[in-house]
């Protein structure tokens, strides 16, 4: 299985609804980082999602399916590695506020090579802060935000996965798929019992989550809805998550400076 050769290294698969102005960029900075095709379920956006995607989509680096209802989430992912899980060897499932940021190598399949086999390997969170930001205003997410939480802050104990999609048995969250075989931590170490009873682990790849950005766009996303509850978020998730003890963090400004260049 680990030997067999895919069409294709790394994949995204998102489920999104109404972040339109948001895509762009995070599709973008992805590529740039090496991840080769993006699975993006819309669960009935009413805003220019499909516009955004169209040429993506014309091109072959998203595939976009229309994914109506309630608490699709998990059904989405599912759905995904279903249809696409001999198309790739490693598939990663993530929101469109999440970026996967390698620290010590130039892109994330040099990173993950660097791990050699495994069979998922499970991310920590870095989650960015308002920096005091009340209103929206230009420019990508990942230079509007440059504060977030220290690493060993509580929230950053949530992962997200990267995994060999011929080994997920079930979604249970969107955290961590069940899988047969090894999961490891983000310095390649077996990863033992539940990641709320480990460390965050931070130093070779993080995952940058900016959930509330200004508090303007957290009532936007408030508004949206959850992608697997039915229930919306309280306001007391803005000050959970407005998490701003590291300022001015640069660690994102070289790929500021990419993305640039890249979207004129």
């Amino acid at each position: 299985m680990f030997k067999r050769k895919y069409p294709l290294y790394l994949t995204i698969c998102a489920i999104a609804k109404n972040e339109g102005r948001y895509l762009q960029e995070w599709i973008e900075y992805h590529k740039m980082l090496g991840v080769e095709k993006f699975y993006i379920y819309d669960n009935e956006s009413t805003d220019n999602t499909r516009e955004v995607l169209q040429s993506y989509v014309d091109s072959g680096l998203v595939e976009y399916i229309f994914f109506p209802g309630k608490k699709m989430q998990l059904k989405a992912y599912s759905n995904c590695v279903k249809k696409h899980k001999h198309h790739t060897r490693y598939m990663s499932f993530l929101d469109i506020d999440e970026f996967i940021v390698p620290i010590k190598h130039k892109t994330i399949p040099d990173y993950m090579e660097s791990l050699g086999k495994f069979s998922g390997v499970q991310i920590n969170w870095i989650v960015y802060g308002s920096s005091g930001a009340k209103k929206r205003t230009d420019g990508f997410v990942i230079e509007r935000f440059r504060n977030h939480s220290l690493p060993d802050e509580n929230v950053n104990h949530h992962i997200k996965s990267i995994v060999n999609p011929r080994l997920v048995l079930r979604f249970f969250s969107a955290h961590r798929p069940v899988i047969l075989g090894r999961y490891v931590d983000a310095n390649g170490n077996r990863a033992k019992g539940s990641f709320w009873d480990r460390s965050p682990v931070t130093e070779q790849v993080r995952i940058n989550h900016y959930a509330i950005k200004s508090y303007e766009e957290f009532l936007e996303k408030r508004s949206r809805g959850r992608a697997r509850f039915d229930r919306i978020r309280g306001l007391d998730y803005f000050d959970k998550f407005d998490k701003n003890d590291i300022k001015n963090d640069s660690i994102m400004d070289k790929y500021v400076i990419q993305l640039k260049k890249r979207i004129s």
